[in-house]
């Protein structure tokens, strides 16, 4: 079997309270549920390693043999805890069904049931989860309505702000939310616009030094995209991307035939 540590899989001290536990859970929970990540299979699988930490470390006897094979058998305790306790071992007692639930009503997702079967088939059906009412519940309201809200539905305007301020102040979890675009210029010689080249660029407002690849034939007011090069994205989401208007600066002879242009329309009006 395989290598796996439950406090590293939570992201936790050994020595980590209850309450630390179950906001760890919930964060990554919410970070890795399996609709929010239709495009990674590794990601139901990591959230299998978190419900599977979460039940073992919650359950004060459960963790207390855990840490003494962990003393025991160092990086190894994992294989010698999984050859006494199956998964239903595991889970059973454990309240993981209603945190599951309070983050899938919140924002939309498939709930414990639909998730539950899909990753341990119809064998979660005999683990015996412990009932709501253990600890205080906050359950907020579903929000949008008719087709298309669902799984995928944002979290937008001012319930939006809301209910990412009281996860933020209550559990400490912050909603992965894509950084924000910047938006720049910078200014090219002539040649470098027409044959293209490295430009070493620097953002006004951010301080970055980035070497930018300029691609030959650039015009006056295009625009290039440097992606990931925005603001820094929140709760482990993608940075924002920066977009850079090109201006080419006019040669000496471009000057002197811009200037003997404007003074022939100027004559010409007068003629």
């Amino acid at each position: 079997m395989e290598q796996k540590d439950y406090y590293q899989i939570l992201g936790v001290e050994k020595d980590a309270g209850e309450k630390q536990i179950r906001d760890a859970y919930r964060r990554l929970a919410l970070l890795n549920h399996p609709d929010k990540n239709q495009d990674n299979p590794a990601a139901a699988e990591r959230m299998k390693e978190i419900n599977e930490s979460y039940a073992v470390l919650s359950d004060s006897r459960k963790r207390k043999e855990y840490d003494a094979l962990r003393q025991t058998y160092g990086s190894s305790a994992y294989n010698h805890f999984r050859r006494n306790y199956s998964d239903q071992d595991i889970f059973r007692g454990s309240d993981i069904q209603q945190i599951f639930e309070e983050l899938s009503r919140a924002f939309g997702f498939r709930g414990f049931d639909d998730v539950f079967r899909e990753s341990y088939g119809a064998g979660y059906r005999t683990f015996e989860f412990r009932r709501p009412g253990v600890f205080g519940r906050v359950i907020i309201g579903g929000f949008g309505g008719g087709q298309g809200a669902g799984r995928n539905a944002a979290i937008g305007g001012y319930l939006g702000r809301l209910i990412q301020y009281g996860l933020k102040k209550k559990w400490g979890i912050e909603l992965p939310e894509r950084g924000n675009d910047l938006r720049d210029f910078t200014v090219l010689s002539p040649d470098l616009a027409r044959l293209g080249g490295k430009l070493r660029y620097s953002h006004k407002k951010t301080g970055r030094e980035l070497l930018v690849n300029i691609p030959p034939n650039m015009r006056e007011g295009q625009q290039l995209r440097l992606r990931g090069m925005g603001e820094a994205g929140r709760g482990g989401a993608e940075a924002g991307d920066l977009y850079l208007t090109v201006h080419i600066k006019t040669s000496l002879i471009g000057k002197l035939k811009d200037l003997i242009a404007a003074a022939l329309r100027y004559f010409k009006r007068f003629r």
